[in-house]
C-alpha cells in the first residue's frame, strides 16, 4: 500500500502551484521529509523525479533540513540522471554550496567529501549532455567552489568557453556572467 506522500507525489502534476501545496505539506509535516529524501534519491522509482520538484521547495524555506542528510544526498547525486530530476538537484545542490560559503542563518556544513562529490558531479552534469538549467545551476555553483579551490576556475573557463558556441541563449548569457567574474 503506498503512503500519503506517494499518492500525493502520485496525483501530482507539474504545475508550480500543485508542486507549492505538496512542498507545504511537507514543511507543515517534517515527518514525511525523510520519505521525500528516500524517494529523490531512488532513480528506478517512478515518482522520483516529482519528489525532487518538492525538495528543491521545501529547500527554499528549510534547507537545514537537509543537513543530518547531506553525506547520503551528495553519495548519491551520481545516480540521478533523469533530466527531471537534475534541474531542482543541480539548484538544491547550489542552495547548499551557497549556504555552507556564507554561513548564514542556515548554517549548512558540508563535509570535504561532501565538496568534492559536488565537484565531481557538477562537472558531469556541465559536460555531459543534460539540459540547459542543469548546467546553468552547475556552472554558478561551480563558480563559487572555484573561489575556495584553485584549480576549478581555470577548468571551468575551459569547459564554458569550448561549449559556449553550441548552446542556447540562455546558457550563453549564465556563461558570461560567470567568466566575467572569474576574469
Amino acid at each position: 500500500m503506498a503512503s500519503e506522500l506517494q499518492s500525493k507525489l502520485e496525483h501530482l502534476k507539474a504545475y508550480r502551484e500543485d508542486r507549492l501545496i505538496i512542498a507545504q505539506y511537507i514543511l507543515d509535516n517534517k515527518n514525511y521529509f525523510d520519505e521525500l529524501i528516500s524517494i529523490c534519491f531512488s532513480p528506478s522509482g517512478k515518482n522520483n523525479h516529482k519528489a525532487c520538484w518538492i525538495l528543491e521547495f521545501v529547500s527554499y524555506k528549510e534547507l537545514i533540513w537537509l543537513q543530518p542528510y547531506l553525506d547520503f544526498i551528495c553519495e548519491n547525486l551520481k545516480h540521478l540522471t533523469d533530466e527531471s530530476s537534475l534541474r531542482p538537484i543541480a539548484k538544491v545542490v547550489q542552495l547548499l554550496v551557497n549556504a555552507h560559503y556564507k554561513k548564514d542563518k542556515n548554517n549548512i556544513i558540508l563535509s570535504e567529501e561532501n565538496l568534492q562529490n559536488i565537484i565531481e558531479t557538477s562537472f558531469d552534469w556541465l559536460i555531459n549532455d543534460t539540459k540547459v538549467a542543469t548546467k546553468a545551476y552547475s556552472i554558478r555553483t561551480l563558480y563559487v567552489l572555484g573561489k575556495h579551490y584553485n584549480w576549478i576556475h581555470p577548468e571551468l573557463q575551459i569547459i564554458v568557453g569550448k561549449d559556449y558556441a553550441n548552446h542556447s541563449a540562455a546558457y550563453k548569457a549564465v556563461a558570461r556572467e560567470v567568466l566575467k567574474k572569474i576574469k
